[in-house]
């Protein structure tokens, strides 16, 4: 018999599960409720009745059960402390020692983000490149970084936060984070939509997207049509995006820089955008890393959390 290991990936609807061999292959994939009442107090527990259970249900011997890894929605240390974890009501909570002592099994725990690079860089769009770095593009930009095949954490657990890259002086609207200028303000969703409404300010000329509640895929849909408006909207975005991952490239030097999240559904556009601005920003002796689109989507999590085990 071979050996299996649970990888986790808890977010703030559902806490996904994953049951996978250690080379890697798919067992079964699963998901339950993500209960947050009194401060997100069930939450492992339920992870770990959820993975008894499938244990029992698969008739596995716990001799043959590695271990549990676990992603989570804020930073973690060295030890496993999640220090905060806003959206699921945790403060200062030992995840791992916690996990441990619910399952019995050795735990181990990241950063959700660079959980899922770790999963690309596995299974994924960065399967067989040891030096690899994650751009997610959602509502805001993340990353993960991942070195000789393991994850770059830094000092507190925060290494690989791109999105917050300081990219332009003199913004006026703040980022999230409550600093101005961030990387995430023009690369992510809502940044594409920011870039495309200034450029629509500063012009007169017919577009579809004037006068509508659009998205960031009404711009990238546009742009493919040829309205001129659009593609000047999409360009703008692209010399963002280029700029801001060449800053990042520049610091870590991979050899592949895999994108993923909603705004990676645009496909090989994204790349034409960004390279210019790429090219242009990024040191010579790191302008050779390849580019691919992430292949896992939600799954990521699971595997990357899982790929920890297996060190």
């Amino acid at each position: 018999m071979g050996k299996y290991v649970f990888g986790v990936d808890i977010g703030g609807t559902t806490a996904k599960i994953g049951l996978l061999t250690e080379e890697g292959e798919k067992v079964e994939l699963w998901e339950i409720p993500t209960r947050k009442e009194n401060n997100g107090s069930s939450i492992l527990s339920d992870v770990a009745e959820s993975v008894k259970a499938k244990i029992a249900e698969k008739n596995i011997a716990s001799e043959d059960i590695i271990g549990i890894g676990l992603g989570v929605p804020g930073a973690v240390d060295a030890d496993g402390m999640c220090l905060q974890a806003v959206n699921l009501g945790w403060s200062k909570l030992n995840v791992v020692k916690e996990l441990e002592s619910l399952t019995g099994f050795k735990v181990k725990a990241g950063n959700d983000a660079n959980v899922a690079a770790l999963g690309e860089q596995w299974r994924g769009g960065g399967q067989g490149h040891q030096n690899m770095l994650l751009v997610t593009l959602g509502t805001g930009v993340g990353g993960g970084i991942i070195n000789e095949g393991k994850i770059l954490t830094g000092a507190t657990g925060s290494g690989g936060e791109i999105g917050h890259i300081h990219l332009v002086d003199d913004e006026p609207e703040a980022c999230g984070c409550g600093n101005n200028g961030c990387f995430e303000q023009y690369a992510s969703a809502t940044g594409a939509v920011r870039v495309s409404r200034r450029i629509l300010a500063e012009t007169t000329e017919d577009s579809v997207l004037r006068g509508k509640d659009f998205e960031c895929k009404d711009v990238f849909d546009a742009a493919k049509k040829g309205d001129k408006v659009a593609v000047k909207c999409a360009e703008k975005y692209g010399y963002y995006l280029g700029k801001g991952i060449a800053i990042a490239s520049t610091v870590v030097n991979p050899e592949i820089i895999v994108i993923g999240g909603g705004v990676s559904k645009a496909g090989e556009m994204l790349f034409d955008l960004l390279m210019p601005s790429f090219k242009k920003y990024v040191f010579s002796g790191c302008s050779t890393a390849q580019f691919a689109l992430a292949k896992l989507g939600n799954d990521a999590g699971v595997f990357g959390a899982a790929r920890m085990l297996l060190y």
